[in-house]
């Protein structure tokens, strides 16, 4: 417990790519914390209309963390061939675009952290991302002399050259055993560092009865379509591909086929999306095909889908979508691999496919369409274990009890 009756002052730092399941988690949390003990400051390195709702819920604070595009520059020296002639020059235009981004994104932002948790009086610092794109985050932390705690959501076994930001960290919440594991084993982290602890839902806020009819007609889908949804940020190793691919296999299988594209697109992504609706045109699927956007009433969209999907080519700690899903007591289609893997039992509360391959996928789903029982069922068991495993209060109350650990 604090040792006095002051709250103590917690800063939370999110720079995720773009608005998605981590900063969703994250305002989940704050609004559960026990303002009695513990006063949140939310800032973030991105702006919007989503970002700016925090200040509803806690103090927040924007940070830019991005004054020139860092992943555009890397792009371009990627597509030119003729430094591939010098490779010295690669290595030199590599090393200026690095540099680049130390001296203009990294370190304004670094210096406005440093300064607002100095003025906030800041008792701990928790990023929620993985430490190296935290790290003047937890830098600050070091400065300050006070703990940070980093919340890891990705996969670990990143570039050797990235691992040292690992050894900032007081303490790690790893968002699921398949996370810690891969720390301790890739990284060589003792235990005692790390928590497990799945995120939490507000299940009590959670709209399991919306009409699922709105979103179909928000985006003129008719009521007897079939719909197949993939929920996530529009990222590559979201799986968007494999998914259209799926549904070029599924075209003529299913009557009246919609496989639905439902999340928004980072700046450093527009490439990315318009690269999919361009394979959408190739593969004469505009028909079949719809991209949403983001949605910010997500319960709509989950009941007004036959089935919802994550298909991440890369192995995911436990997606947002997961959690969601399953609460939502819908039928889900998961990778064998990641945190899907460990929430899901096969053919119990959800059905899992080999990770990359669009052929299974389309098998999964072709197998959901034809036996609709056992498709309701699927979405029955996982929304009894969803309300068991994901509670928001239980989330809350375990990373308070990590904080309490250093006061």
């Amino acid at each position: 417990m604090p040792t006095n009756n002051l709250p103590k002052r917690i800063i939370y730092v999110e720079n995720g790519i773009g608005y998605g399941g981590a900063i969703i988690c994250l305002r989940h949390l704050v609004r559960n914390l026990d303002r009695g003990r513990f006063l949140p400051l939310v800032i973030t390195g991105r702006n919007g209309p989503q970002y700016q709702e925090i200040a509803d819920e806690a103090l927040w604070k924007h940070i830019p963390d991005r004054h020139i595009d860092i992943v555009a520059w890397r792009t371009k020296a990627e597509s030119a061939q003729w430094l591939n002639k010098v490779p010295l020059l690669r290595f030199c235009v590599n090393q200026l675009i690095a540099r680049s981004d130390d001296l203009f994104n990294f370190l304004p932002f670094f210096l406005h952290l440093l300064w607002t948790a100095w003025r906030f009086k800041a008792d701990l610092i928790h990023a929620n991302n993985e430490p190296l794109c935290n790290r003047a985050a937890l830098l600050v932390a070091k400065i300050l002399r006070i703990p940070s705690i980093c919340h890891v959501r990705g996969n670990p076994d990143g570039p050797h050259s990235a691992r040292w930001a690992y050894t900032l960290p007081d303490h790690f919440i790893s968002v699921s055993s398949w996370v810690a594991s891969s720390m301790k084993q890739h990284l060589g982290i003792p235990e005692e560092k790390i928590t497990v602890v799945y995120d939490g839902i507000d299940l009590c806020k959670l709209d399991v009865h919306s009409e699922g009819r709105l979103f179909r007609e928000q985006f003129n889908i008719p009521k007897d379509a079939f719909t197949v949804g993939l929920v996530g940020l529009l990222i590559p190793w979201k799986g968007q591909e494999l998914f259209i691919k799926a549904a070029k296999i599924l075209q003529s299988k299913i009557p009246k086929l919609k496989m639905i594209i439902i999340g928004g697109t980072p700046n450093d992504c527009i490439e990315y999306e318009q690269m999919l609706k361009r394979q959408v045109l190739t593969d004469n699927l505009t028909d079949v095909l719809i991209f949403t956007g983001h949605i910010g009433k997500m319960e709509t969209a989950y009941n007004g889908l036959d089935i919802v999907a994550s298909a991440s080519t890369e192995p995911e700690p436990l997606g947002t979508v997961v959690i969601e899903s399953m609460a939502m007591g819908r039928p889900l289609i998961g990778p064998n691999h990641g945190g899907a893997a460990e929430m899901l039992t096969h053919d119990e509360n959800g059905i899992l496919f080999e990770a990359g391959s669009p052929t299974q996928f389309a098998d999964s789903v072709l197998r959901l369409y034809k036996h609709p029982t056992f498709a309701k069922n699927l979405g029955g068991h996982a929304q009894k274990k969803a309300f068991e495993v994901f509670s928001v209060t239980t989330h809350a109350n375990k990373i308070q009890e990590i904080y309490t650990k250093y006061f």
